[in-house]
């Protein structure tokens, strides 16, 4: 693979990216990452790619993609520091205050906001007496997704989850792709469920 070539590709990204075409390193050479090479030069496409929406869906992102997801350690947290600890080797990511930032937005961020993780994380159980529990799904994004998601030097909001219906009535996160559909969906289920409580009260 030319490694020049990949680099240039992988510049389109950047044009959405103010951090990295103001970064001086960056600036410098035209956005091209080619003189740098092994893990260095890997953490700071992964720096590019994770920052975009497009970069899960552009082929030249696959190498630093992989890496970056092949971190893992037996504890969360252990993986998010070997993650960030990664992406810290590009020096882009040591150079100003809001590159810092970014690189830790990414790094917890990354994997930990997409639909299934936030209905997972933040689900809560109420009593409901005799009636058992109810589950409520906060509509809330977590403060690392918030600063994952509208981070000044990322392009995430437009492919990011999106909440459907109310807190109060069974809400829940989907995945942006599927809001429009979900929500028809849950707005029939609502209307259904208002209607045959209605029958009951009447009957009753």
């Amino acid at each position: 693979m030319d490694l020049r070539s990949r680099s240039r590709r992988l510049c389109a990204l950047s044009l959405v990216l103010p951090a990295f075409w103001l970064s001086p390193v960056v600036h410098a050479r035209t956005g091209d990452f080619s003189y740098f090479t092994g893990t260095t030069r890997l953490a700071c496409e992964a720096l590019l790619c994770l920052s975009s929406s497009a970069g899960g869906t552009t082929a030249d992102c696959n190498p630093a993609l992989s890496h970056y997801y092949g971190i893992k350690k037996k504890k969360l947290s252990k993986t998010l520091d070997a993650r960030l600890n990664f992406l810290h080797q590009c020096p882009v990511a040591s150079q100003t205050p809001q590159m810092a930032s970014l690189a830790e937005a990414l790094a917890h961020g990354v994997g930990r906001c997409d639909a299934a993780s936030l209905n997972s994380v933040l689900t809560t159980w109420s009593s409901m007496g005799q009636e058992g529990e109810t589950q409520h799904i906060s509509a809330q994004l977590p403060d690392y997704c918030d600063a994952y998601v509208h981070h000044e030097s990322t392009d995430l909001e437009a492919a990011m989850p999106r909440y459907v219906g109310t807190e109060a009535d069974g809400g829940y996160w989907v995945e942006g792709k599927d809001y429009e559909a979900a929500q028809m969906k849950y707005q029939s289920a609502l209307e259904a469920r208002n209607k045959a409580l209605k029958q009951y009260n009447s009957a009753n």
